[in-house]
């Protein structure tokens, strides 16, 4: 029997005449519509006079509908993937059926489109040679430092996707660890009331505090400054290692993992201790 196909459709962040003509066929042609919320992919699919089966594969499901979704492409059903909004797999439950599908030996076909995170990106005036998207942060502010804590050395421009009610918190945050760097805040994307706001983190924070702001928000940071590694006198540094009862080898890893310095370089000078 020849197995179906998982079609990965993203679908407008906001504004519905950003869907693409190849997602509105695919949403046409195929067995079943695997949607986050089904009463939202409606609107969408009455918009564009779509009738097709759906289903609901959300976060609270998935251990259940995968499986359920997996037999339906191996017995040769084509199945659409969509999401709330934008990309399916990005912050959301698509990213375990994808995966589900992959190990199964499945097609899986994605479509270009929207995504949320890309679009404030080349929005925001900062870098987008190197990026990191890092998406939603703890929501607990002890948490959250930790998880901004791994990523104060981080020279790549920083992507984070956020709430309304915890934009000025995650804000806060970001000043005390990351310290106050360029930033641009973009809500709404596409929407009657899209907006961006850039400048210091700090004044970002100001307009959060004093208009409350709505929407769903993309958070962009400016990396950190590239740092000049300081003279590592290697021997010396071998030398304390071995003395605290280390194996050279031992030495060598530790030194590269600290430093960050070339493997071979620490070996070769683990060499001249001989």
């Amino acid at each position: 029997m020849e197995t179906g196909t998982l079609f990965i459709c993203p679908t407008p962040i906001g504004n519905l005449e950003d869907i693409t003509l190849r997602v509105l066929n695919i949403l046409k042609e195929v067995d079943l519509i695997a949607a986050e919320d089904t009463r939202h992919t409606l609107r969408l699919l009455n918009h564009f006079e779509i009738k097709k089966p759906m289903t609901s594969y959300h976060e609270h499901n998935i251990r259940e509908k995968g499986p359920h979704l997996i037999l339906q492409l191996t017995e040769g059903k084509s199945i659409a993937l969509v999401s709330d909004a934008g990309m399916p797999g990005i912050s959301d439950p698509g990213e375990d059926l994808i995966r589900l599908a992959i190990e199964e030996g499945l097609e899986v076909v994605g479509l270009p489109g929207p995504s949320a995170a890309l679009l404030a990106l080349v929005v925001s005036g900062l870098p987008t040679r190197r990026f990191a998207f890092e998406g939603f942060l703890p929501s607990k502010s002890t948490d959250r430092k930790k998880a901004l804590d791994t990523l104060k050395i981080e020279q790549r421009t920083l992507i984070f996707y956020e709430s309304p009610h915890r934009i000025s918190g995650s804000i806060e945050d970001m000043i005390k660890v990351l310290g106050d760097r360029k930033a641009s805040l973009s809500r709404e994307l596409t929407k009657h009331y899209e907006e961006t706001i850039r400048g210091k983190l700090s004044e970002i924070l100001l307009v959060s505090n004093e208009r409350n702001l709505k929407g769903e928000m993309v958070l962009v940071i400016d990396g950190a400054e590239a740092q000049e590694a300081p003279e590592i006198d290697v021997k010396e540094e071998l030398m304390k290692l071995l003395d605290k009862g280390m194996t050279k080898k031992e030495a060598v890893k530790e030194i590269v993992r600290v430093h960050g310095l070339p493997r071979n370089q620490v070996y070769e000078e683990s060499l001249k201790l001989d």
